[in-house]
């Protein structure tokens, strides 16, 4: 985990910082944390909060659903899948937008570069070619840098951090999904290889949570009848519909998207989330089959067609044999092998780019229109290294193609012929992968073409996913990966039973699965892709090969840029150490403490003086027989409690008459930066002497652990319930009911090796170092 903290900070048990001269508990065997949890987002430090996907149960909770009847049951249950329908249609409205907007604006570029070109006038149409890459790619950029740098990358990292409980500030923000639109139409229409899969996951999850929230307040956009789900839990599920729907919409695959969110970007699963992220994926499929249809009435302007990435290619029965099978295994292992070296490259440049960019605004713009410029030189200037081809007789499409879209780009060559490499280069990204998905075309490209292809996508995509502007990595992967795919087809020629566009396709389906190490997901979205479902035994197989390959090297490349960001993502299994361990050696302190009736000053003393978020509510011999953990209370409540000033002359309980002046909509959550601080609360001094009863606001019944248990098992509980707090409490009984808290943080690797160096020998550090994800494996099987 990247440490950005200053010195004189550590982390706490809520992943904030408190000084390092507070003492810890005296019985603890564990040291200060050095580790620091914050985000490194674009070149900003975000502060790393968890998410209360817990449900409060305290006296307050039960009495408020207890109020409500059988009609605000079924309200809440009716909005929660209107709200699905909602998301579904305004996603697919932005991702048919979005591919409309790329059309068009690219299309008109490449038209009147061609125009240029077809008059003799290379020098200008250079010029254009470049001038407006770099407009576009200055424009995505500086909106980015200034409005939103969240908004940077594919935001498949941030989302998935979020749903696995991490919570950065501004990640879902209207700003952001603003950004993420207009800056990802422009960064593609600028001939960037870069995609718009990724950031399409992140607007769905924009869009999910906005309108969870009731809109945006901030912007003056709410709408009361919206807010329902202002809590975690609630916004957890629609995020992951929303998710869902983004890879619906981006590649018109509806079961491959809520595959994608159920694979790759939920850490909570269970059978309603299932139907309701299969509803909104239906209603965008739905509707994007209608405008799809009004744009092939050619009512979509000059080049949009809204066809959204669907390569039917396949009509006709796929044949293939035993003999096919080498072939295909050797595409799974390259698959692997690549994919791979393009994740550990990849982290090496994003990290690189991070040093880049905390110099400044300047600096982010600066490196985003050097890669334009470097871009657009290498695209304009590669294909005059191939040789013109004639067209061939039996074309199904016109030869040359001039302006427009097509397999057969006439760019500098005389008439009837083609530039295979102009194909493929001088093109959009979708018409690429469509040329190379192509079926009869087996003599098209020329060897040194696609090997030319292959080597520009590999690194160009590389270098251009990391500039400061909302980018994906799907399309470029796919686009890298059929070429290569397409290669390997054109040297096993005719010995093998299927053709290069096959071939294509296979080795995109390896690269994504080398790189992003899905299976079930990749494999449903490149059949709804290709549209034939026959193809579905050699995909998989080349799935499982080429991911079994990279997973011997390293980490998908989701997992690699949220290390690299600092997001402290808990992964599903533990690490074999962490079962030589228990909760014990790990937890640290201070641990601040209240009575279940507790003095308003010592309160707003410790809310001021460290950032935690929950603390255990004991009860006294004064009022029970002994001292017991009576529960947990939050953060957030407290607040609320100070901020409607809830107080009482003298230590007495109340009973349930001081639940009368608060109503559920003071404990709604907060939209992210919006939340109440206790800076903000100003007490007399007579305030400060008075007491507030803490029992019917407290959590009852937080989970708790004995401090005996192991911290693998710990961390199995802790990530599958999805909590923010881990009570630990002593095995023997003792004067305190609590030993310490458990969070996020003291799960963390970095963190746990921090406190127990030993446990790491010589011979562990090399098997880590060589093998770390192999080892992963290995403790998920054992486990």
């Amino acid at each position: 985990m990247t440490n950005n903290a200053p010195p004189q900070a550590q982390p706490n048990q809520d992943g904030d910082h408190v000084s390092l001269t507070t003492p810890l508990l005296s019985r603890h065997r564990s040291t200060p944390n050095s580790s620091s949890q914050v985000a490194i987002v674009g070149a900003n430090i975000c502060p790393i909060e968890s998410l209360d996907y817990e449900i409060v149960e305290n006296d307050f909770f039960r009495q408020d659903w207890r109020a409500r009847g059988s009609i605000h049951i079924f309200q809440y249950i009716f909005m929660k899948w209107l709200l699905c329908f909602l998301i579904g249609i305004i996603v697919s409205l932005i991702g048919f937008f979005n591919n409309l907007a790329v059309e068009n604006i690219a299309g008109i570029k490449f038209v009147v570069t061609s125009n240029m070109m077809l008059m003799g006038r290379y020098g200008m149409a250079f010029l254009v070619f470049s001038v407006s890459n770099l407009v576009l790619t200055f424009f995505a950029a500086s909106l980015t840098a200034f409005a939103a740098p969240v908004a940077a990358g594919s935001g498949i990292p941030e989302v998935k951090a979020y749903l696995n409980g991490v919570d950065a500030p501004g990640i879902l923000s209207f700003r952001t999904l603003v950004v993420k639109i207009f800056g990802n139409i422009t960064a593609v229409s600028s001939s960037l290889l870069v995609g718009k899969a990724g950031p399409m996951v992140h607007t769905g999850a924009c869009v999910a949570s906005l309108m969870g929230q009731g809109g945006s307040k901030k912007f003056s956009m709410t709408w009361k009848w919206l807010g329902y789900f202002k809590n975690d839990r609630d916004q957890r599920d629609l995020i992951t519909c929303g998710s869902a729907a983004g890879i619906a919409a981006a590649f018109r695959a509806p079961v491959g998207g809520v595959l994608f969110a159920l694979e790759e970007m939920a850490s909570w699963w269970r059978s309603a989330l299932l139907w309701r992220a299969f509803f909104t994926t239906a209603v965008v499929a739905i509707v994007l089959r209608g405008l799809i249809d009004v744009c092939l009435s050619g009512k979509c302007g000059l080049f949009g067609k809204g066809g959204l990435i669907m390569f039917d290619v396949y009509s006709k029965s796929v044949s293939y044999h035993l003999t096919d099978v080498p072939s295909v295994l050797l595409l799974g292992v390259i698959g692997g092998v690549l994919g791979s070296l393009y994740n550990f490259i990849l982290d090496k440049v994003l990290r690189f780019y991070n040093q880049i960019k905390k110099k400044g605004f300047v600096y982010k713009i600066f490196l985003a229109c050097f890669i334009s410029i470097f871009t657009s030189c290498l695209l304009f200037g590669l294909p005059w290294l191939a040789s013109c081809q004639p067209c061939p007789f039996d074309a199904a499409e016109a030869c040359p193609t001039i302006g427009r879209s097509g397999n057969y780009k006439k760019f500098q060559c005389p008439p009837d012929h083609y530039n295979d490499l102009a194909s493929l280069i001088f093109n959009t990204n979708d018409d690429a992968i469509r040329n190379l998905f192509s079926k009869n075309t087996n003599s098209e490209f020329q060897y040194s073409s696609i090997l030319i292809f292959f080597v520009t996508c590999f690194f160009l995509s590389i270098f251009s996913c990391g500039i400061v502007a909302p980018v994906g990595l799907f399309v470029p992967v796919i686009v890298t990966g059929a070429s290569y795919g397409r290669f390997v087809g054109m040297l096993v020629g005719s010995n093998s039973n299927l053709n290069h566009g096959l071939y294509a396709v296979l080795g995109a389906t390896s690269f994504l699965g080398g790189s992003m190490r899905m299976t079930v997901s990749l494999c449903v979205i490149i059949l709804e892709l290709t549209n034939n479902l026959l193809l579905l035994p050699l995909i998989m197989l080349v799935l499982l090969v080429s991911k079994t390959v990279a997973d011997t090297f390293n980490g998908n490349i989701y997992d690699l840029i949220m290390k690299a960001k600092g997001f402290p993502y808990l992964e599903a299994h533990a690490e074999p150490y962490m079962r030589q361990l228990t909760v014990g050696d790990v937890v640290t302190g201070p641990l601040q403490i209240f009575h279940g009736i507790e003095k308003v000053g010592k309160i707003v003393h410790v809310l001021k003086t460290t950032r935690h978020n929950g603390f255990p509510v004991v009860d006294e011999p004064s009022v029970s027989q002994s001292a017991v953990l009576y529960g947990l209370i939050l953060r957030e409540h407290l607040i609320v409690l100070l901020k409607k000033r809830a107080f009482l002359s003298t230590s007495v309980p109340t009973g349930d008459h001081a639940l009368r002046p608060f109503s559920a909509e003071d404990f709604a959550k907060k939209s992210s930066g919006n939340s109440d601080k206790i800076e903000d609360i100003e007490l007399t001094e007579e305030e400060m002497e008075m007491f507030l009863d803490l029992h019917p606001f407290t959590n009852t019944s937080p989970y708790t652990v004995v401090e005996t248990m192991s911290l693998a098992k710990a961390l199995v509980l802790f990530r599958e319930i999805g909590l923010r707090h881990l009570l630990v409490i002593p095995k023997i009984p003792s004067i305190s009911p609590v030993v310490g808290i458990l969070t996020r943080h003291d799960f963390m690797p970095e963190h746990v090796l921090g406190l127990q160096p030993l446990l790491i020998t010589s011979r562990w550090k090399r098997l880590r170092i060589r093998f770390p994800n192999l080892l992963k494996l290995l403790g998920s099987h054992a486990g």
